[in-house]
């Protein structure tokens, strides 16, 4: 269930030596007198000067994460047509929208393939265009083709509507992902003979390669591991503009196994995170292919973590030898449904390029970027900084 911030937790209800409210940072980022620092900036902190000196020091830190996350997409108003339209099918650049919620309104999935792709019949399928891309398209201000049929009703008659839209064209355009910002996520390896395509990427045989996809100290749950500060109503940053945190994500798992500093070693935490499509920039929605599998979106988020106390302080000085995965096959046990770990490894071992299993040296592919990431990270730094965002005070954090 949902709570109140730092209610019911008896860690969190210790006698510390600092204390901040969200009104006290706010209003030194209004007066320019903020201390802000990314998540790479802030392990040094936390180590040179101890948890509760880096607490007074510092108000907030800032994280980020860009990488593909499938459970995206977009709710659209079209407009209405004249005569009436009740569309019961959509399709947008020839990509189904589900039309089963108002007259004029859809929602496209970033995972939904083109209406003629081949798919996996031609293998492994290339998936060239789909929903993910539709989003891209739109918010590049793009012109986007929108099809609509219906049965026809006495207040809505009309059967067929066909027209270009652009985004600014549209009435209303909310980009709403019910599952994004994966707290920690498996380090992927094929273990049998032939290579396989799947949502980690291509995997060649007999662990050839080990893909992952979580931006270590960068990732935005990983600087605050039991949620204290992420809830309904968080500011973030989310697709290049402002968005937030309006309930926890779809398979949200937060009772996953934890190192001793809290960090999840499985798949934990996840966000459903909304925003004005409108507002936001085609270098952080950007459609994405994966050969063999299907399309996806790829989405940039960033979060400002306030630093409330030392545990936040400490919480936030995790590093990428803190954190660790586990290394499970997708050639033969993830389909099959079996739960077996090869092996625990972290992020600083996948982020040097080379990690070791069963005796073997196994080279590295993250479908996470560092390097956009870190340019949210700063960029969330920037703003906050230059007084431009303040921080959203949640009305009931994650559930723990």
């Amino acid at each position: 269930m949902f709570r109140q911030p730092h209610q019911g937790d008896a860690k969190i209800m210790k006698k510390y030596k600092v204390v901040k409210t969200y009104k006290e940072i706010n209003d030194k980022i209004k007066s320019g007198e903020v201390v802000v620092v990314t998540a790479e900036e802030m392990p040094q902190i936390v180590r040179e000067q101890g948890p509760v000196e880096a607490a007074r020091y510092v108000d907030v830190v800032t994280t980020g994460t860009f990488s593909p996350m499938c459970s995206s997409g977009a709710f659209i108003n079209f407009g209405h047509s004249t005569p009436g339209i009740k569309a019961s099918k959509v399709w947008l650049n020839n990509v189904p929208a589900y039309g089963g919620i108002a007259a004029v309104d859809c929602y496209i999935g970033a995972t939904e393939p083109c209406e003629d792709d081949p798919l996996n019949k031609v293998y492994p399928g290339e998936f060239n265009y789909g929903g993910g891309h539709v989003i891209q398209d739109l918010v590049a201000g793009k012109r986007v083709y929108l099809k609509a049929t219906a049965y026809g009703t006495d207040c809505y008659p009309n059967r067929h509507v066909e027209k270009e839209i652009t985004l600014q064209s549209l009435p209303n355009a909310v980009l709403c992902n019910p599952r994004n910002a994966y707290q920690n996520y498996n380090c992927a390896v094929n273990m049998t003979k032939k290579t396989v395509y799947t949502y980690m990427g291509t995997l060649k045989p007999r662990a050839a390669n080990a893909n992952y996809c979580t931006s270590g100290m960068l990732s935005p749950l990983f600087n605050d591991p039991y949620y204290r500060t992420i809830g309904l109503g968080t500011r973030i940053f989310l697709g290049g503009a402002e968005g937030y945190v309006t309930w926890h994500g779809t398979q949200h798992k937060p009772s996953a196994k934890r190192t001793d500093k809290g960090a999840p070693v499985t798949p934990a935490g996840t966000l459903w995170v909304m925003g004005d499509l409108k507002k936001m920039s085609p270098r952080w929605l950007v459609g994405v292919s994966i050969l063999g599998y299907g399309c996806s979106m790829a989405v940039g988020i960033g979060i400002p973590i306030p630093i409330l106390n030392e545990d936040m302080a400490e919480y936030t000085g995790v590093s990428d030898e803190d954190i660790f995965t586990q290394i499970l096959d997708y050639g033969h046990d993830y389909p099959n449904g079996i739960s077996r770990s090869l092996g625990q490894v972290s992020y600083a071992e996948l982020k040097s390029g080379v990690i070791q299993l069963n005796g073997m040296d196994v080279p590295t592919v993250p479908l996470s970027s560092t390097v956009r990431a870190r340019e949210i990270a700063e960029t969330l730094k920037k703003w906050i900084a230059g007084s431009e965002f303040l921080l959203g005070e949640p009305q009931f954090t994650l559930p723990v």
